[in-house]
């Protein structure tokens, strides 16, 4: 695995190993701890502290290697153009890698990869990948993080721009560092997002409240309801229950993967419904954009063949950072 030494997110000094203290440590004073095998150059109380939550309670959730379904894999597959063989020994970095869905897929293709996130999700992430000796994850800040610019084949960050403060200013951060000739992959919620009036409502109400609150709120609503979801899934072929479940699916904010992924089959659908419900109504941001406004994004951050279609989540995108001229 290509090597890449961290460096200091303020001072941009490279990092040396304290191993007998468990730590990185700049020259000009910062301390970096590594807990539970993972370097952390931020703390876990900030606005991705749900998500964290989130995937270390559903840690195996989606993914392919639990669910039996390549689902992950067709997505990233798509995003990355058809063939994940444009992975395969290149040194990838995932940015916002929550739990490992893409991780694995990524290291199974051959990558190199280097994970990480704001939120301690890094801890499913290694709990999940720690195996693979081509992987290492570390929590940080997307926009500040602990490594030099132009230092990755391709980059990757599925998932997540929708959920970061200003998603132009991310998307710029994460082409700087792509290497020269590397290429960037990226996705984001377009404008016809099924955020319905129910989930706009629960939203406003639970990013003030407490995290554990808001966790145990979703499980339960998701109990709650998910019997009549069922129900209506079951009966979907008479006609006058399909037409009814048209207007519940609207009015209900429960996120409801029948139509999209049945084979999954009753206890995931039901997993993935907890997981996803407290995904849409905890997530502390939520932009949306068209795949103009992203393509323009990219174009100005000096990226070059630029490709934005309306896939999957909703806007998905490719772009290659042009080669230095000699």
């Amino acid at each position: 695995m290509t090597k890449i030494d961290f460096i200091c997110p303020t001072h941009k000094n490279r990092l040396n190993l304290d191993e007998k203290k468990e730590q990185f440590v700049c020259d000009e004073g910062c301390i970096f701890p590594i807990i539970n095998h993972i370097p952390r150059f931020v703390t876990s109380d900030n606005y991705a502290k749900a998500f964290g939550e989130q995937w270390k309670y559903y840690q195996k959730t989606q993914l392919d290697s639990h669910t039996g379904r390549p689902i992950s894999r067709d997505r990233l597959e798509r995003l990355a153009g058809g063939d994940l063989s444009v992975v395969a020994g290149k040194t990838v970095l995932e940015a916002g890698c929550g739990a490992g869905r893409f991780t694995e897929i990524l290291l199974q293709s051959g990558a190199n990869v280097y994970a990480t996130d704001l939120s301690e999700a890094v801890e499913a992430n290694y709990d999940n990948c720690k195996s693979k000796p081509n992987y290492l994850v570390f929590q940080a800040n997307l926009l500040s993080l602990p490594i030099a610019i132009d230092q990755f084949d391709m980059v990757f960050c599925i998932g997540v721009i929708q959920h970061t403060p200003n998603p132009e200013e991310t998307i710029n951060t994460l082409c700087k560092y792509v290497k020269p000739g590397g290429m960037l992959v990226i996705d984001h919620y377009p404008y016809n997002y099924p955020f319905t009036p129910s989930r706009k409502f629960l939203r406003n109400i639970l990013i003030k409240t407490p995290h554990s609150f808001s966790f145990k709120f979703c499980r339960t609503l998701v109990a709650f309801l998910w019997p009549m979801h069922r129900f209506f899934w079951k009966h979907r072929n008479q006609l006058l229950i399909k037409n009814m479940r048209k207007g519940f699916i609207e009015l209900s904010p429960i996120v409801d993967y029948h139509d999209n992924y049945a084979e999954l089959g009753p206890d995931l659908l039901y997993a993935w419904a907890m997981l996803d419900t407290h995904d849409t109504l905890t997530d502390f941001y939520k932009h949306l954009r068209t795949k103009e406004e992203i393509a323009n994004t990219l174009k100005i951050a000096g990226m070059q063949s630029i490709e934005t279609i309306y896939a999957g989540n909703g806007v998905e995108a490719r772009a290659r950072k042009p080669k230095k001229r000699k």
